[in-house]
């Protein structure tokens, strides 16, 4: 048996009573969990560093039936070793004695409930899915690692007015809680000793109680109908038109998709209640509004640009997982282009004009996509006098999709 103990942060000097290693031949862990138990006399120690040479090491005691206790922060059930324990060795072989998780204990700090909260870890893995998730979440716990500290996430979120709660050496002698800005983290230097940042929006930091915990599910329905949304003179993505876009977009928690010529923001604000976070590009000052408003009724967070495309791409940052083209007018080949090379998996364009279809599926294979497309027509049902109904077909529309092959994962910066 291999009893894995979560050395808690609810307090500080956390360390569980007790001889929490007691008849164990090998025990593993950090330096800083090892130096705080009682190690049974003539024990062997290893201090978790590589994960795979300790491993071997407690597979070498495990096949020879002898103790072996393994040392954790936390809950280490969560984000923790106990997967890469049970992937090894079998979930059967496991004592695990949950502490404390630092979400937890930060959350407690901060004096917030966090069963709605989304949690990611940043640690040793890509910092984009947690910015990604900060920016279309009120509430975002990120568990934190070299180079995807605080002052990387507030260097990349220093435009959305979110509150961050950076908690470092939970359940330590220096325990240190401290609400900053997104500013005021990327300007520090916060050293090694951070556990998790949470990244809240004061707003809607207290959501309402829920039967489920973790984010808000996702909506009941898609493709929303046109009457859900301020628009202009029927500028707007029809929903069946939308409905086939946000089945090729994909969008989902983590994600980063654009919406170029955003219009009314109605893809904008459908991707964002799937949960990715998203960038609307409008280039008049009432279309913008427009789309801000759109997104806060439907309780949502969009970032709006205001701004002319193809030009306006260069300052939107980061590349998006998927985008979505609306209008571009004779601009609408350099957009396409412009968007193509930068999307990591996907762009979706919606023609009108027939004319200027060629130019658009040219743009996308030009980009290296794999092309695919549909002519849309649809006809609704409509009252007639008499309690008898007609159809009344809508405006025809090309829809083209152009998806990054297999493997290639990567936008190319123009």
């Amino acid at each position: 048996m291999i009893t894995v103990m979560g050395m808690g942060a609810a307090s500080s000097g956390a360390a569980p009573a007790g001889d929490v290693a007691a008849g164990a031949e090998l025990v593993v862990g950090g330096r800083r969990h090892l130096d705080a138990v009682r190690l049974p006399e003539g024990a062997r120690t290893v201090v978790l560093g590589a994960l795979a040479p300790a491993l071997d090491t407690v597979a070498e005691y495990v096949a020879e039936e002898r103790p072996v206790t393994v040392l954790a922060s936390g809950d280490p059930g969560f984000f923790g070793i106990v997967r890469a324990l049970a992937e090894r060795f079998g979930p059967e072989r496991l004592d695990v004695r949950a502490g404390v998780s630092s979400v937890a204990a930060a959350f407690a700090r901060a004096g917030l409930p966090w069963d709605d909260a989304v949690v990611a870890s940043a640690h040793g893995r890509d910092l984009r899915t947690a910015v990604h998730l900060c920016r279309a979440h009120p509430k975002v716990a990120v568990l934190t690692g070299p180079g995807a500290g605080p002052a990387e996430l507030g260097a990349a979120l220093r435009d959305t007015g979110r509150v961050f709660v950076v908690a470092s050496a939970l359940g330590s002698a220096g325990e240190r809680v401290e609400r900053v800005t997104p500013a005021e983290a990327a300007g520090r230097d916060w050293g090694t000793a951070v556990s998790v940042v949470l990244c809240l929006d004061g707003a809607r930091a207290l959501g309402p109680v829920r039967a489920v915990a973790g984010p808000r599910p996702g909506p009941a329905g898609w493709a929303l109908d046109e009457s859900e949304f301020a628009h202009r003179d029927s500028m707007i993505t029809k929903f069946e038109v939308r409905a086939l876009a946000l089945a090729r977009i994909g969008p989902r928690a983590g994600d980063l998709v654009w919406d170029v010529g955003a219009g009314s923001g109605s893809v904008a604000v459908e991707c964002a209640r799937l949960g990715a976070a998203v960038t609307a590009v409008e280039k008049t000052p009432d279309g913008a509004e427009r789309v801000r408003a759109n997104a806060a009724a439907h309780g949502v967070d969009v970032r709006v640009v205001q701004g002319v495309a193809p030009a306006v791409l260069a300052g939107l940052g980061e590349d998006p997982d998927a985008v979505f083209v609306g209008g571009g007018g004779r601009e609408l080949p350099a957009i396409v282009a412009g968007c193509a090379r930068r999307a990591r998996r996907a762009v979706v364009v919606a023609v009108a004009a027939l004319d200027r279809v060629p130019a658009a599926r040219e743009a996308l294979l030009g980009a290296g996509l794999e092309c695919g497309g549909v002519l849309l027509q649809s006809s609704r049902l409509a009252p007639l006098p008499g309690d008898v109904t007609r159809l009344a077909a809508t405006n025809p529309v090309f829809l083209l999709w152009g998806v990054r092959p297999h493997g290639r994962t990567e936008g190319v910066a123009p």
